[in-house]
């Protein structure tokens, strides 16, 4: 395994210098989902919770934090992103599992680093804001499987999640 590259010599955090890298077309997608009781789901697919669009404010809600990743996140370069897409799909409950909502985050740059953390973030706020415009019916949400999915450009290449 290659070293830690957010630390210099000394083991002190330092934000990676990418300075000579080549700039490439960069693509980032993650995913996640939020399990919940089938009657929250209906609201939501409904359309009826009473906060409003969940998930229209939960997409934006994602594309806003792909854009402020590097002001959360401490050695997140900021990236000028070319694309953001949040997408959702309702799962129904099956043997091993609850009803949930899936959420996919696909990021694109044309840059030196990758968006990974940018998508990995947007899932994240984007199933937070659907907890929080739905905690009023179901406190028991739970937010999980959370990781990248894909990652395309740069000098390593491809990465597809099994």
């Amino acid at each position: 395994m290659s070293s830690l590259t957010h630390f210099d010599a000394q083991g002190q955090a330092h934000m990676v210098d990418v300075a000579a890298k080549a700039s490439t077309h960069r693509i980032g997608v993650a995913g996640g989902r939020i399990e919940m009781l089938p009657a929250t789901l209906a609201i939501i697919e409904a359309g009826t919770a009473k906060k409003g669009d969940v998930l229209g404010i939960a997409r934006i809600a994602g594309i806003m934090a792909a854009k402020k990743t590097s002001e959360l996140i401490p050695l997140c370069h900021p990236l000028a992103l070319t694309r953001i897409a949040i997408d959702f799909e309702a799962r129904a409950a099956g043997p091993t599992h609850p009803d949930s909502l899936f959420c996919t985050a696909t990021v694109e740059t044309v840059g030196p680093t990758g968006v990974e953390m940018e998508a990995l973030t947007a899932v994240q706020v984007a199933l937070l804001t659907v907890y929080d415009m739905c905690k009023a019916v179901d406190r028991g949400m739970t937010i999980s499987g959370v990781k990248v999915l894909e990652k395309h450009g740069g000098k390593s290449g491809s990465f597809i999640a099994d």
